[in-house]
Order: structure tokens, then sequence, then C-alpha cells
């Protein structure tokens, strides 16, 4: 990962842009969107668009017929060229002498920063990069996203940020509020605003923020899961949702990096598998682990290549669970054989590329 994803805040400071012509003109109207205090090194002022004129005089547009290559460009938090010839590499030299980061259009080595391809829901925005070079793939990417999210999405965080410090004040620890928040988003009051419900969305949320949380001290639950042949892409809806929600994973030998990735980023993660000439912390441990975790509130993953039907033949993990009276889930997995065939069964690149 060349490019670290980060969202800045526009409003804060003035932003640059160089040149004119369409890819000036696309950059101009991302930037006022974020709010951005702009200004403008424009080739042709007079080709202004006829909507400009309002942020011109309120002066959130400062036309400039400066050179920018001569310009004082001190107090700019960021700076865009899109001049498109031989003086984008002069600006994006002068920028880097002085500090301000630069993205020059379609020139990602000479940028120090890129603009991805976005999905805006209001407060949730998506963004998709490829280090710019596939824009073509990011943009496919995109129109995928914005299929799936739901129109509303963003009028739920909204609602959510409202009662975020009044949910805070009633709940002990970062575990307690995130789970407060995800039965939030997967639950009644979520379903409601996603509908359109909005007084009764606004309604319950405010009746759960400012009540102490009743699922304190609550057990959570274990999942065996079955990280299929070992392609992250083979991971079954079920087996990523899991990931995601795990506060610790217990993994082994047949789960490849690329999987163990899918975990949510602060999840704990136990290796208990086997290396050579270590014969690993033993079963009856690793039941013991995975039912402490569920005893102390925790969704506990524990994570094997394959189906997840050996959890259930095996029989070693499901029944110790069950007889502790610990709540266990067994997801399946992507068969390994028929994860191979699935990507047996693909046509060659060159065939498909013709």
């Amino acid at each position: 990962m060349r490019f670290l994803p980060v969202f800045l805040d526009l409003t804060q400071g003035v932003v640059g842009l160089a040149g004119g012509g369409a890819a000036a003109a696309s950059k101009l109207r991302l930037l006022r969107a974020a709010g951005a205090r702009v200004r403008w090194f424009a080739e042709d002022p007079g080709a202004l668009e006829d909507d400009l004129g309002a942020d011109v005089r309120s002066r959130r547009i400062e036309i400039s017929s400066a050179d920018p290559l001569q310009a004082d460009l001190s107090d700019l938090i960021a700076l865009v060229s899109a001049i498109g010839d031989g003086r984008d590499a002069d600006i994006a030299v002068q920028a880097r002498r002085q500090r301000i980061p630069v993205n020059v259009v379609d020139r990602p080595d000479l940028s120090t920063f890129i603009f991805p391809a976005i999905v805006d829901r209001g407060e949730v925005v998506v963004a998709i990069g490829t280090g710019g070079a596939a824009p073509v793939l990011a943009r496919r990417l995109r129109e995928r996203i914005e299929a799936l999210l739901p129109a509303r999405i963003g009028d739920l965080a909204a609602l959510m940020g409202r009662f975020r410090a009044s949910a805070a004040r009633k709940r002990r620890g970062t575990e307690a509020l995130r789970r407060f928040w995800e039965r939030v988003v997967d639950g009644p009051i979520g379903a409601a605003a996603l509908a359109g419900r909005w007084h009764e969305a606004e309604t319950a949320l405010a009746r759960a923020s400012a009540r102490p949380d009743d699922a304190h001290g609550s057990s959570g639950v274990v999942f065996l899961v079955g990280a299929g042949p070992g392609d992250p892409d083979l991971l079954t809806l079920r087996a990523l949702q899991a990931l995601q929600g795990a506060d610790v994973v217990l993994y082994d030998e047949t789960v490849s990096t690329d999987i163990l990735d899918r975990a949510r980023r602060d999840a704990e993660r136990i290796f208990v598998g086997r290396r050579p000439g270590d014969p690993g912390i033993g079963q009856d441990a690793i039941n013991g682990r995975l039912a402490e975790a569920a005893r102390a509130g925790r969704n506990a993953v524990r994570l094997r290549g394959g189906d997840a039907v050996g959890f259930v033949r095996s029989g070693v993990e499901f029944d110790y669970l069950r007889q502790a009276g610990v709540a266990v889930v067994v997801v399946p997995g992507v068969a390994a054989p028929l994860g191979r065939a699935a990507v047996a069964a693909l046509p060659p690149a060159s065939e498909i590329a013709a």
C-alpha cells in the first residue's frame, strides 16, 4: 500500500488548483463538494462555468491570474495541478519543497496524494484507490459499491452521531460501546432508519442511548469458521461477517495471511496451530480459550482452512462448547476441491482479453 487512505478536512485552509480544461473542472467540482476554499490559477478565467458566480462572490473560489510557479503558496493546505505539460513537474517540485501535499492529475509519480473513486452518501464516504495504476478498475468497484449501499446510510450515520456522546457516557469501555452500536446498526433501529421511519428510529435510539447497557456481562458467541481453500475472494459472506465482528481470532497454520487480514483490525489474534518443532498449545487449551472468551462477553472465531465440516465431524470444539453452555455457530467455507475447480474453470486471461 503506497498511498494511505485519509480524510482531509478541506474547510481548514485554502486548496490551490492550477490549470484549466476538463481535468481542472472535474477537480474543481470535487473540491467544491467537499466545501473547500479554492485558489484557482486559471488559464482562461473567461471560461468559468455559470454556476461559479456565487462561490466567487463569497470568496469560496478565488480566481488568480498569477503564474503558480511564481506565486506565494505558503498558505495552501494542498495543491492540485492539471496544467498537462512540463510545468506540472515544476509545480510538483515547488510544492514538495514547501511541504505542501500535491496531486498532479494522471501523474501519480509526481503526486504525494491522489484522488480516489468516491461513493458519497453524506456522512458515509467510501474511497476506492488503485494507487493511480488502474482508475477504470476503481470506477468499476465504485459502481458495485454504489449498488450495495443503502441510499439512506449517510442519514443513519448522522443520526448515530447525534447520540454518540450520550451513549458513551452510559457504557464502560470501548467493547461495550461497540456492541451497543452493533445492535443499533444490525437491529430494528437501523432497519427503521434505512426504511425512512426517522421518528421511530430517533425515538428508539434516544431511549436506548440514555440507559445503561443492559447487555453488559452477557455471553459472547463462538464461531467455528471454515476459511475455504485459502483465497480471500472465496470466503463466504457469513465467514466475512464473523471475522469482522470478532473480538478474538484463534487460527492455525492452515489459514493464510490474506484470510487473516479480513478480520477486524483491532481483534486479538492467537496462533493455536503447530509449527516444526512446536506441538502447539493443545486442544484442551484451545477449547478453554474459546469458552473463556465467550464467558467474558467476547465474540470468538476459531478459524481453520477448508469447509468447517471437520469442526462438527470431529466434534472436539463443537461438543465441548455445547456441553459448556457456550453459544456456538458453525460457518461452513468453500471446500478446497470446489475452490480449485472454480479457479480452474476460468478461461485463460488471453481469451478474456480477446
